[in-house]
């Protein structure tokens, strides 16, 4: 059976939030808790985390999370890329740190798309939702996707895409959880980004302009993406409603 490999890419000097990686939410690091989700999917044969940070290699070896040290890179993707290559991987998932309640079943869909596709295989399988809540739409941070016919993604923008020009459009966010082929990240981290890509920072666009396929897989969002302080405020709002307990302060490595 094909080996799949889920790696989370973690860093620390995010303009928004520096450090979250290790934010404390529910008692755990944020990283913790993605880990946690990746190895509750059913598809997964391993879970690691990528990072360029020793204090996150430091929290990473306290709590028994499996690491692998890159050098700097522009996207999470060209991180997962420098990871993959120390892999036994045939799969490898990338599942963004920011995402505490990422569903185990989203992980194995798209997982599962790339196990099950025929030749030739899209260059991704990426995850998406419907938007429900009308702020999402004009948030930045949100990425908005349309599609082709045949579902494989049409173009990515942060801008609310499409204009609703005639009739009032289903607005679909991605969700930043990419399933690749260990060639097609290769392939990725040896295309150019243009100019697009460059404009939007939305890395799925270096595929799209270089006129590669990319699979949407269509999976249910079960929770928040903490992108700033007040996101994890609510993120462990969410935790305490689940599990009756205030959040307490994280495993922190040392300074």
């Amino acid at each position: 059976m094909p080996r799949v490999v889920a790696v989370i890419p973690c860093r620390w000097g995010s303009t928004r939030f520096p450090g979250k990686p290790l934010a404390p939410l529910g008692g755990m690091p944020l990283m913790w808790h993605v880990h946690q989700r990746c190895q509750q999917a059913q598809r997964i044969d391993e879970a690691v985390i990528a990072t360029d940070d020793e204090r996150i290699a430091v929290a990473c070896a306290q709590l028994d999370i499996p690491h692998r040290m890159t050098g700097e890179h522009p996207t999470g993707t060209d991180r997962v890329a420098e990871c993959a290559e120390r892999l036994d991987a045939d799969i490898i998932v990338n599942v963004q740190g920011d995402e505490p309640f990422v569903s185990p079943t989203a992980i194995d869909a798209v997982a599962t798309t790339l196990l099950t596709s025929a030749a030739p295989l899209p260059a991704v399988a990426n995850a998406y939702t419907e938007i429900e809540q009308p702020a999402a739409v004009v948030d930045h941070n949100a990425v908005k996707v349309t599609l082709r016919r045949d579902g494989t993604a049409l173009s990515f923008s942060r801008q609310p895409i499409p204009y609703p020009k005639g009739v009032h459009p289903a607005y679909l966010r991605q969700l930043g959880l990419y399933a690749f082929t260990a060639e097609s990240l290769r392939t990725f981290t040896a295309l150019r980004p243009g100019p697009l890509e460059q404009t939007e920072g939305i890395e799925m666009l270096r595929f799209l302009e270089h006129s590669h396929s990319v699979a949407m897989v269509r999976v249910k969002d079960e929770g928040i993406a903490v992108d700033t302080p007040a996101d994890l405020e609510r993120a462990a709002s969410l935790v305490a409603a689940r599990t009756g307990t205030p959040d307490l302060p994280a495993v922190r490595p040392p300074r």
